[in-house]
Parts: structure tokens; sequence; C-alpha cells
């Protein structure tokens, strides 16, 4: 059977519809030898939530750890199936198609309501409606035909969170055919998810990588900080920065993973106030605590202009960003260099 590579899943799970739950197989990799005399290295990459998901931990017990992985990637699933627009039975997909839904779960009722938070406080940059545009986007370029202005002006009319109520525990559209994707910020929730179980078993040092959503805590080895490469946009393994971090989370965003066209002109992020993808920007990395908080800012810096989104995230505090725009240029916020290895 021939192997397929990272990238090469990532477009197909675009293109084919496996989002954030993909499917459940037994590890890629898996690694647990002992690294010296106080601690053993436990590692597995396994693919869900459309992506290679990889659990790193060194801890003085192998089977400790082991354990810990294992119940990590058992909440990786278990949430990615309850969090998936792709899952028929999941209440995302219940009211993509019903434009209605009661009884939801206490984990979706807290994204949604920190999804409609960061749309607030982003001007409408950061909108869970935006699944009607990325519909017609692919069902157009599986068609070989190109979107058309008319065909995302019909369709943009649907978008905007404040057309979301929520009531109780009930989620419900105020128009129909209106339609949500939690992509942008369940990934990143997932990954802490995972953290705390890992936290739960008594593992402190990890690294948990979601296909660029990324959680550290501890140190690696050694009395070592964990080294994170951003990712090179242009794939020539120059990689643009290496941080260090000893606890919080790191998430890019980029339009070279999940893309519908050749020029990479249409893709998964979408500027709700045009209904096209944005034009600015190839990468933008987030630092912050909590990996739901770096995947949705990450998201939400994509869709500004790269000077606004540095402005922003300086006003946010406790945050840092790292852009790339298209023509190469390099926007930092004040603090990222403080996460630069040297």
């Amino acid at each position: 059977m021939k192997k397929i590579d990272r990238r090469s899943f990532l477009r197909i799970s675009g293109m084919m519809g496996i989002g954030i739950a993909a499917f459940t197989i037994p590890a890629l990799r898996a690694e647990s030898v002992r690294f010296n005399k106080k601690l053993y290295k436990v590692s597995s990459t396994r693919l869900g939530m459309g992506t290679f998901v990889s659990i790193t931990v060194f801890d003085p017990s192998r089977s400790k750890a082991e354990d810990a992985i294992n119940k990590a990637f058992d909440e990786v699933y278990t949430l990615s199936d309850e969090l998936s627009r792709f899952n028929r039975i999941s209440a995302v997909a219940q009211l993509n198609m019903q434009g209605k839904v009661k009884g939801i779960s206490p984990h979706m009722m807290e994204l949604m309501r920190r999804s409609l938070e960061y749309y607030k406080m982003s001007s409408g940059c950061f909108d869970i409606t935006v699944k009607p545009i990325i519909d017609y986007f692919q069902d157009s370029f599986s068609k070989g035909i190109e979107p058309t202005d008319e065909g995302i002006k019909e369709r943009i009319r649907l978008i905007g969170s404040d057309k979301i109520v929520l009531s109780g525990n009930s989620v419900s559209f105020k128009e129909p055919g209106m339609g949500i994707t939690l992509d942008g910020i369940a990934k990143g929730y997932v990954v802490d998810h995972a953290a705390k179980v890992l936290e739960k078993y008594g593992v402190r040092n990890y690294l948990i990588n979601a296909g660029g959503d990324i959680r550290v805590s501890g140190k690696k080895s050694d009395n070592k900080p964990w080294m994170i490469a951003v990712q090179d946009p242009n794939k020539k393994g120059h990689y643009p920065a290496i941080i260090k971090m000893t606890k919080g989370a790191i998430a890019t965003s980029g339009n070279y993973e999940i893309y519908f066209d050749r020029e990479k002109l249409f893709y998964h992020i979408i500027d709700p106030h045009t209904g096209y993808s944005p034009k600015s920007d190839t990468s933008v990395s987030v630092v912050s605590m909590t990996c739901a908080d770096a995947d949705a800012l990450s998201t939400t810096l994509f869709v500004m202009e790269p000077e606004k989104a540095i402005r922003f995230t300086s006003k946010l505090g406790g945050r840092e960003a790292f852009i790339i725009t298209r023509d190469g240029r390099r926007f930092r916020s004040p603090g990222w260099n403080r996460f630069l290895a040297t």
C-alpha cells in the first residue's frame, strides 16, 4: 500500500470533508524508551481531527506515561466526534441540518459561548457561521468551477454570529440555510482537554501537537525547554522562527495546508466581511496560555491586515503573534522575541 505523507493527507482531508473528527486507527508511530537514569521518553502519533496528532511525554514511570497518553487520545476522539460537523449524529451536524438543536453538551455550549466572545471582541473577524461559504468553495471546485461574486454574495447574507441564538442548553439560527464550523477553535479546545488528562495522571512534562496546534508543559529533557519550529509556508525547510516554551500553547493558521485551488486564493479561512479568503497573509502564529485561545486568535488575526492584527494582539495582553505575508514581510508583536530560541 502506498504511504500518504502529512501534506497529502491534510489536502485530501480538506477536499473530502474529513473534518475535525477524521477516523481512529492504531498509532502510526510509537516510542517508549529510557531516556536517562531518571526519565522515560514515551510518544505516540495517531490520526485524528483531520490531521496527525502527536503526544510526547518525559516521565519517571513508563507505564504511567503510556496509560496517560492512551487516555489522552481517548479524550481526543471522544471530543472530536462530539464537536464534528461531519459526524451526522453530533449536535453540530444536527444544528446545521435543522437550524436548531436542544440539549447540547457542556463542551459544545462552552465553545459556542467562547466563539461568540471572539466574534464580538474582533468586530466579526472570527465567525463560526462561515460554513455556507466553505461549502460553496468546496462544491464549486469539485465541479471544476471557480466561485463567482454572485455566488458569494448570495451566501454572505447567511454569515454573522449575531444570528445565533443561545437559550439555556439550546442553539438556533435566525436565518434558514445558516451553518457553523467550529474548526477555527475546536482543535485547540480538544488539545487543551487532552492536556488536562495528562495532568490528571500526574504527567508534568509533555508536548501535544495536533497539526500545528501545540501545547506544552514542563521540560523536554535535561532541564531544557521544549523547542518548537514555526512551519515554513513555502515548505522549503527554512523555519522562519524557532521558539522555546515550558508552559502554554502556540497555534499557526496558514493558507498552505487545506486549499481548493492551485493558487491558494480559496482556502479554509474566510473573511466574514467579504466572503473571500484573506489575501494578505500566508501564516499567522499566536502564543497563548491555552491552545483554544491561540487557535481562535490565529484565525482571527489572519482575517485582519497585519498591522491591525499586531495592534489588536498588543491590546489583548498575554498573547504574542508572528505574521508572514504573501510578499514575505514579517510582523511581530512586541513580546514575541522573548520566546525565540537563541
